[in-house]
Parts: structure tokens; C-alpha cells; sequence
């Protein structure tokens, strides 16, 4: 598989070398999407090259030596706060770890998270781009849910690619948990709820053809509920929630203090805490108490001391037991994970991206008055939204991460790329 990996590497590196920056960024989205994340990396000594891996540092590189959007480059406190995590996980993996697993593990995060996220920033400049880049999504995303519905209703993955993979597991009497080519289905499952997100900008943006990319939006929310999992239905849920909410968008501080105050209530009132809400959303009861006991071993029982601030590195930290009678502790947890392998030096920093990219987004969201304009930026915002109450119900690595890391930088780039158009469209007007 390592030279199949090669041969698709060089094609996509050929493409990127060929075509606009934009174009290259697409292509590398779409690759990530039908090539598996997991199979054929190429070893070069301690750190394994994805496909992907080899086409972000080649469109980087061509970013860097053959175009000027380097020159035009504005750092902003969040790509420092994007630096800062990589280098606090390093510090804190250093405590650990040896160093050199510490630099197989870290670098892989490296090209997965940060160069993607730097590469959105310097290559979405206007909306037009963005748009360019959503249609791509749009149509690869809507495609490959096609082989995942094939695969929720038989069994059979059309699109395994030569992988050694589990017995497919079915779910509600009738479904099979569909993965496509990602490495699990709950993976497939968040990815499909963050794409659709983004991909409801479409509508508005391109009104001549919002029937179109409606039709194509709902098939990709089709491929989150074809993973059959929690963490698909919860990206899904409250990313579509949320973009709902957009009519009420000017009630947003009455809707967070009715959010918290629903919490309290159901704190007081209720025998159980108020975060036990997210058993609801997995498929499988029998085991959807875990990620409220995890929570609690966690805080309240012990689980983290001693490793508060760099965790516990990639080892187990042996919560099973706490938890139940297990000997391995599944973190179906981001937040938890984050917390646990680098401890308070990795979880702020962690922390300190989302808000800020949050605080960016909506930044520019409340300068911007055309209504197809704040439509788009605010399914951004119900993409992320969806991811990060996600999280509560799953840890990612991958495919997911990696477009996280790319709404973070879409968190910059459309709202100032939006304006850069308005006035362009301003200045020949004038």
C-alpha cells in the first residue's frame, strides 16, 4: 500500500503544483476524504507520512516560494494561540514521554492540525474562494455518502480499499454502522455533520442553485446518521439547532442564559447532574452511562491527580477501575483527552483556540449586514458548534481534526474575505 500511497501522493502533488492555491487546498480536502487516513503511510525514520500529509507540505511549500500570500500575511492572536498549543503539548509531552515518540506523535499533529490551519489563512483571502472550496466539499462529501447509505442498509463497504476491517455492527434492528473510507464510523459520522454545516452556507450564497445544494446538504446529514453514532447525531443535532437559531440570531445573549438556566434547574431538580443530558444521544443505552461516570472519575473521584499539569502523556491512565471492573479507560471524551494527555499546559491553550476563534468569527459576523454573507458565516459557526458538543460524546483524530482545524481558520478568513469582496464590489461601483 506504501506505493499506492506514493502514486496518489505524486498525482495529488502534480495537481496542487498545477493549479491556484485554492484549487490545490481543495484538492487536498477531497483526497483526505476518499483516500483512508490510515492505510499505506510511507515511513520516513520516526514520523509516517498519510497521503495528505505529503500534499499539505507540498501546496505549503508552493504557498511559501511561488505565490506572495505569505507577503500579505497578518499574524492575529489566534494563529499565535494555534503555535502556542502545538509547543505547550511538546512541552508537556517532554514530562512524559521519550523524546522520540514525542516527535512521531507530535509531528503528525503538526501536518494534520497546523498546516492546514495556516493554509486556509493565507489561501482564503475573498469569498469567492471560500465558495469555491465549499462546492468541492459539497459534491465529495455528497458522493461519498452514497457508498455510506449503500453500506447502513447491506453491510457491504464498496469503498474499503484493500482494509482489514471489523465485522460490521448493526443498530435500531435495520442500520450497520457505516465508516466509507474513514477509520471509524463515529469519525465518518462528525465529519458528515461538520461538512453538511458548512456546506448549508451554499444555499443563500449560490441562490440559483439552493435547490441543488440543499439536496445535497441533506445527503451529507444522511451520512451522519448512517454512522449510527452518538457522536454523529450530536455534531448533526446541534449543528442543524444552531443554524435554526438564526432567525433569533439578535436573541443570542436570552438564548445562553436560557441554556444555563435550563442547566440549573435540571441540576436542582433532577436526581441526576445536568450532563448526564448526553447519554440521550447515544444509540447503545446499555453502555451511554460511561461518559458521565468518565467525567466523574475524572474530577471528582481522583482521576487526574497527581497529572494536573502535563497528564498522563499517551498512557493508560488507568481509570477502568474507578469506572467499573474494565482495565482499559475508553476516553469517549475530547475535552478529557486533551486534559489527560497534556494536563493544564495543553487543555488552556486548547481552550484559548476555540474561544478566540469563536470570538473572530462572531467578530466579523456582527460587521457584516448582507443576509447571504452572516447566512454563511453563521453555518460556520453551527459547524463548530456541532463539533464541540460532539466532543462530550467522542475524541478525534484524523479526518475530523483535521477539518477542525480548517473551520478554525474559516473562523478568520471568510468574515475578513467577505469584507475584502464588499469593498471590491464598493470601489467599482464608485
Amino acid at each position: 500500500m506504501e506505493l499506492i500511497t506514493l502514486l496518489v501522493a505524486a498525482g495529488g502533488c502534480v495537481l496542487v503544483l498545477c493549479v491556484r492555491p485554492v484549487y490545490g487546498l481543495a484538492a487536498y480536502v477531497i483526497l483526505n476524504m476518499w483516500y483512508p487516513y490510515n492505510i499505506g503511510k510511507v515511513a520516513v525514520g520516526e514520523i509516517n507520512f498519510s497521503a495528505g500529509r505529503i500534499i499539505i507540505i507540498v501546496l505549503f511549500l508552493k504557498i511559501l516560494f511561488a505565490t506572495d500570500l505569505a507577503g500579505k500575511f497578518k499574524v492575529i492572536w489566534l494563529d499565535r494561540f494555534v503555535v502556542i498549543l502545538f509547543l505547550a503539548e511538546v512541552v508537556a509531552g517532554l514530562t512524559t514521554m521519550e523524546p522520540m515518540k514525542l516527535i512521531q506523535y507530535r509531528s503528525g499533529d503538526f501536518f494534520d492540525m497546523a498546516l492546514p490551519y495556516f493554509a486556509v489563512r493565507l489561501i482564503i483571502t475573498t469569498r469567492e474562494q471560500y465558495i469555491s472550496l465549499l462546492k468541492a466539499i459539497a459534491w465529495s462529501a455528497a458522493g461519498l455518502v452514497v457508498f455510506a447509505c449503500y453500506e447502513s442498509l447491506t453491510g457491504h463497504n464498496l469503498v474499503q480499499f484493500g482494509r482489514a476491517l471489523p465485522a460490521p455492527e448493526i443498530r435500531m434492528n435495520f442500520f450497520y454502522r457505516a465508516r466509507a473510507t474513514f477509520i471509524h464510523p463515529i469519525y465518518f459520522g462528525v465529519f458528515c455533520g461538520m461538512a453538511g454545516a458548512l456546506c448549508m452556507g451554499l444555499v443563500k450564497a449560490v441562490r440559483s442553485k439552493a435547490f441543488l445544494y440543499t439536496i445535497l446538504v441533506v445527503l451529507i446529514f444522511l451520512g451522519a446518521f448512517s454512522s449510527m453514532s452518538s457522536g454523529g447525531l450530536m455534531a448533526m443535532v446541534g449543528a442543524i439547532g444552531f443554524i435554526c437559531f438564526y432567525r433569533f440570531r439578535r436573541r443570542w445573549k436570552e438564548g445562553i442564559a436560557g441554556l444555563v438556566l435550563m442547566c440549573i434547574l435540571v441540576e436542582v431538580i433532577s436526581n441526576r447532574h445536568f450532563y448526564d443530558v448526553i447519554d440521550r444521544f447515544t444509540f447503545n443505552s446499555a453502555n451511554s452511562w460511561y461518559r458521565t461516570r468518565l467525567f466523574e472519575v475524572a474530577f471528582f473521584e481522583g482521576g487526574m491527580s497527581g497529572h494536573w499539569i502535563t497528564g498522563y502523556g499517551f498512557e493508560e491512565p488507568g481509570w477502568g477501575p474507578k469506572i467499573d471492573t474494565r482495565q482499559y479507560t475508553d476516553m469517549v471524551n475530547h475535552y478529557l483527552l486533551e486534559l489527560c494527555r497534556y494536563g493544564l499546559v495543553g487543555f488552556i491553550p486548547f481552550c484559548a483556540v476555540i474561544i478566540t476563534a469563536i470570538k473572530e468569527l462572531f467578530k466579523g459576523f456582527w460587521a457584516i449586514r448582507n443576509d447571504s454573507d452572516t447566512w454563511l458565516i453563521w453555518c460556520i459557526a453551527g459547524g463548530l458548534f456541532g463539533v464541540l458538543l460532539a466532543f462530550n460524546s467522542v475524541s478525534l483524530f484524523g479526518e475530523p481534526m483535521i477539518m477542525l482545524f480548517m473551520m478554525f481558520g474559516f473562523c478568520v478568513a471568510v468574515p475578513a474575505g467577505v469584507r475584502k469582496t464588499t469593498q471590491i464590489l464598493v470601489s467599482r461601483i464608485q
